[in-house]
């Protein structure tokens, strides 16, 4: 999953993107001062600046593009971002680790008939829409696994994401390389010893929504939300390769790997 980049990259065609904040747009400024830019259908590589939710977007952005992108934490959560530095930037990125990942997509299908589908990098999750408790049945390969689960909502997360969300609801750490999803209920009340399951990678999920009219359940594919769902269809897209980009001392793996004894 992780490899080295520096056979195709020169460290000289980079395109900048930066968050909408102060701080993002200064330290943009910086960077292009002191290594202009590169229009990003010429460039080698994406250079991130901002926090974990605007690489999140950006890879969004980027999609289906093959760029690999590089972040710089500039917002205040970086899990996904190496340490910012204006200099050497270019020795940097020849000498960084690429990790590839796959997203997940969510297949949806609403109470008035329409089906859409979206990609989620960190985590699908579904969840009620109004004050009562949402009631999902829980498929995995076409067989009924959770025949009623009564809770607040239910997530799928890939192990990029599985630090996020997935960590606060009290789902697993997966370590990269693992091939797993984590699927978390949120808030559940019935089955009330059911804490969620790690998935092989190859799973095909299926939530449908039960008594969807009086319990009304919306589902979102990291950012992307559709309400009033009837079932969401949730599965690893291997046609999908995103590449993130992190200094040798700064792994992916090993930051995730040090979450479990936090």
């Amino acid at each position: 999953m992780t490899q080295k980049v520096a056979e195709t990259l020169s460290g000289g065609k980079i395109h900048f993107v930066a968050s909408n904040s102060t701080a993002g747009q200064s330290a943009l400024q910086d960077m292009l001062a002191a290594y202009g830019q590169c229009d990003a259908s010429k460039a080698e590589v994406v250079v991130a600046l901002g926090g974990d939710g605007f690489m999140l977007r950006t890879l969004h952005r980027l999609l289906p593009g093959n760029l690999p992108v590089y972040g710089m934490k500039i917002g205040n959560v970086g899990f996904l971002m190496n340490r910012y530095r204006e200099e050497g930037l270019r020795e940097r990125l020849i000498a960084a680790n690429s990790v590839e990942l796959n997203p997940l997509r969510m297949v949806v299908v609403t109470e008035s008939g329409n089906e859409s589908t979206a990609l989620a990098i960190n985590e699908v999750a579904l969840f009620r829409q109004m004050n009562q408790a949402a009631h999902v049945r829980i498929l995995i390969n076409g067989t009924v696994k959770v025949k009623e689960l009564i809770c607040d909502g239910v997530l799928v997360s890939t192990t990029a994401g599985s630090t996020a969300y997935n960590l606060s609801a009290h789902g697993p750490i997966l370590p990269l390389g693992t091939e797993a999803l984590a699927l978390t209920p949120i808030s559940p009340f019935r089955p009330r010893r059911w804490r969620g399951a790690v998935l092989p990678a190859s799973s095909r999920i299926r939530f449908e929504i039960l008594d969807n009219y009086k319990r009304p359940v919306s589902a979102t594919a990291d950012a992307h939300e559709v309400r009033n769902v009837l079932s969401v269809d949730v599965f690893e897209d291997k046609g999908v390769v995103l590449k993130l980009m992190f200094d040798p001392d700064h792994s992916l793996e090993e930051r995730i790997l040090d979450e479990q004894f936090l």
